[in-house]
């Protein structure tokens, strides 16, 4: 009972803060000097999702890569199922081609190469 009004009181908390704070969140948001725009916003945002996607992905491929080897080893030896050590490789795989998996759910014109390049959003396949 007591975890249900937490919840509900937390949720309240929220939905005031916003309701409380309007436009305060957003026009500190832009760079020093800038015009306040939501342009400057939605900017500011893509950039910080776009480095947190690029540094997710290399730490996603440097942990993959030792559970690639630990898997292998126990899938040699009978410790673990094949199918685990495939569901890391086609995951690890997905990762890989994200860039490219986005570009084609947005309708990218190239394919992947140029207009990944320009925002930043590039697959690991080709590199």
């Amino acid at each position: 009972m007591f975890k249900k009004v937490f919840s509900y009181l937390m949720l309240a908390a929220v939905a005031g803060l916003f309701l409380w704070t309007g436009d305060a969140l957003a026009q500190n948001a832009v760079a020093p000097g800038g015009t306040g725009s939501s342009t400057e916003v939605w900017d500011l945002a893509f950039g910080r999702t776009l480095n947190a996607f690029i540094n997710a992905r290399t730490v996603i491929f440097i942990v993959g890569g030792f559970g690639l080897i630990a898997l292998a080893f126990f899938a040699i030896f009978g410790k673990i199922q094949w199918k685990w050590f495939a569901a890391l490789c086609v995951g690890l795989a997905i990762v890989a081609a994200a860039g490219y998996i986005v570009e084609y759910a947005t309708g990218a014109q190239d394919g992947g190469s140029q207009s990944g390049a320009a925002t930043g959003l590039t697959s690991t396949i080709s590199q």
